[in-house]
């Protein structure tokens, strides 16, 4: 797959005056390889006066370097986050080898920035501290709009104690997020703030904008009859190892009607595991046959859990309906994709068609390992904050 074009899309840049709209975000992709993508990404963001630029993609290794240039280049005024990604969301809907750079302008964004660190050691008490004397410094003003915006490293699998610790610190925010590893490989990720690497940390943003936000979330699946109970579990790893008595990965392939060797992240993808909670089914996506026959997931498994095969519907159309469902066209949906969504698709033919509803909806942002809203942690879903102008008056 080629990059997207590298024209950000069109924003109104001007004064603050009550009869003119907020200035809009942009974004903008480039080829992560070329010699001159901080420039470019640069020459697109200056213009915004940018409180916050947002990165996702790049060598993991090359990221900080990247960020530290923008840094420089656009001032001490605007923060610079971001994070490697196994695939980008641009301007022209899917890349790949890119990097895509989402602007948001101060005089209409205003941004804070919480590093939560040590996900291995699951600091809970110390995340709340931290996240409770954030949000009262940062102060929001009710009058505008706030929302969150979580990325977390995939390889440290603390997404589900993150999501429900942000939702217990700061109740009633809207929160959205992306999981995050380089490429397929399931590679170490980075997450970076103002040019600095925070190994082995989540990074919360807390951002307040003068237009109106409004969460948004899509997964193709509806639950068919055949279940099944894990029957025994690695909790911390994220590993069924028996469903219904039966080694997991042979229990899953009888009960998706393929054979266990053709078992592929594709056919994953097409045959989801959903756990139902409260009144809505999410998915437990499965990542990997492990070598003695479990399923290692991307989400939390416990024991007793009852799981049901997903079906796949059209994958499209429902995304389409969900976006029009919007009171206002979007200036922006700051956009997190599971990959194995994109994966299905691919294999479907339909990844150019969904770009092309990416493009019309103006979603930027990245693939992911995972993605958090409502409080939770789900797989094979699309989530994201809808930017649309005020409401009239």
């Amino acid at each position: 797959m080629s990059a997207a074009s590298p024209e950000p899309w069109p924003g109104a840049r001007s004064e603050a005056r009550p009869a003119v709209p907020p200035p809009a975000p942009v974004a903008v992709s480039v080829p992560a390889a070329g010699d001159d993508t901080a420039r470019r990404i640069a020459a697109a963001m200056a213009p915004l006066d940018p409180a916050l630029v947002l990165l996702f993609g790049m060598p993991a290794e090359g990221l900080p370097a990247l960020g530290g240039a923008l840094r420089e280049a656009l001032g001490q005024g605007c923060r610079i986050v971001g994070c490697s990604s196994v695939g980008e969301i641009g301007p022209g809907g899917y890349c790949a080898q890119t990097v895509t750079a989402l602007g948001f302008p101060s005089a209409s964004f205003r941004v804070g920035v919480c590093v939560l660190r040590d996900q291995a050691l699951v600091p809970v008490s110390e995340w709340m501290a931290t996240l409770r004397r954030f949000h009262g410094d940062f102060r929001p003003d009710l009058r505008r709009s706030s929302f969150g915006v979580l990325l977390a490293d995939a390889l440290a699998r603390q997404e589900d104690v993150l999501t429900a610790t942000l939702d217990a610190a700061i109740p009633g925010l809207p929160i959205v997020g992306g999981s995050s590893a380089e490429g397929m490989g399931f590679g170490p990720t980075c997450q970076m703030v103002d040019g600095v690497a925070h190994p082995g940390a989540a990074l919360f943003l807390l951002v307040e904008t003068d237009l109106a936000a409004a969460e948004v979330s899509f997964q193709h699946f509806s639950p068919t009859d055949r279940r099944a109970v894990v029957t025994a579990a690695d909790r911390h790893n994220r590993i069924i190892l028996e469903l219904n008595d039966e080694p997991a990965a042979q229990e899953y392939a009888r009960l998706a009607g393929i054979p266990v060797e053709a078992l592929t992240p594709t056919e994953f993808a097409r045959h989801p595991l959903l756990l139902r909670t409260g009144k809505r089914h999410h998915v437990r996506a499965i990542r990997a046959i492990t070598p003695e026959g479990g399923l290692q997931l991307l989400s939390g498994i416990e024991a007793g859990s009852i799981l049901t095969l997903g079906r796949a519907m059209d994958m499209t159309r429902g995304f389409a309906e969900a976006l029009d469902a919007l009171p206002r066209p979007p200036l922006m949906v700051l956009g997190f994709d599971c990959v194995l969504r994109r994966l299905a698709l691919e294999r479907a033919g339909m990844d150019g068609q969904m770009s092309e509803l990416l493009a019309r909806y103006r979603v930027a942002g990245f693939n992911t390992y995972g993605e958090q809203h409502s409080g939770m942690h789900v797989n094979q879903t699309f989530v994201g904050m809808a930017l649309m102008p005020p409401a009239p008056g």
